[in-house]
């Protein structure tokens, strides 16, 4: 899938995601992706990435009055620590996913191109320490026709960025 093949709305969208990886001032690329392919683990086996170097920006909701977000950035292959990482950094009993219709409404992205270039500002983006170890990251692109393969240090530049250890857990392998 070639830039020119994405629908108009992705177009814009892409061009507002250069805008911002433009005023970082960190090396970067965007990638053409089929968008029925976006998931990361569809994309990974798709086009030949390892899950180890995609890197899933996930929104989580703390269960409050007003509800409190933040985005996380997470390794594909760990598992976000919901109930205990996040509960605790949110300051609240109860902490989830943000649903799908919730992360689009706050983001104006969709699940499997969220991206923490452009979020909303003042929301907190909190970093798995492990995504910081990689020599790249491969991100969602703000819409599911593209994603972005940058250094991880990109992420330091933005601005409400935790680095945070263990925010994530490896996830279980399954012994066959």
């Amino acid at each position: 899938m070639t830039a020119d093949a994405q629908p108009e709305s992705d177009r814009a969208a892409t061009d507002e995601l250069r805008r911002h990886l433009d005023a970082l001032g960190s090396p970067y690329a965007i990638i053409p992706c089929d968008p029925a392919k976006a998931d990361t683990a569809v994309f990974c086996a798709t086009y030949g990435y390892a899950p180890e170097e995609s890197a899933n920006t996930i929104v989580v909701a703390g269960k409050s009055t007003p509800p409190v977000y933040a985005a996380c950035v997470v390794l594909a292959h760990t598992r976000l620590d919901v109930n205990r990482a996040v509960r605790q950094r949110l300051g609240v009993r109860k902490a989830s996913f943000a649903a799908a219709a919730e992360t689009q409404d706050l983001t104006g992205m969709e699940i499997g191109g969220v991206t923490v270039f452009g979020l909303p500002p003042g929301m907190p983006v909190w970093v798995d320490a492990r995504v910081m170890q990689q020599p790249r990251i491969i991100l969602g692109g703000g819409v599911r026709s593209c994603k972005v393969i940058a250094p991880p240090a990109i992420l330091l530049r933005l601005p409400d960025v935790t680095v945070v250890e263990d925010l994530a857990l490896l996830a279980p392998t399954s012994s066959a």
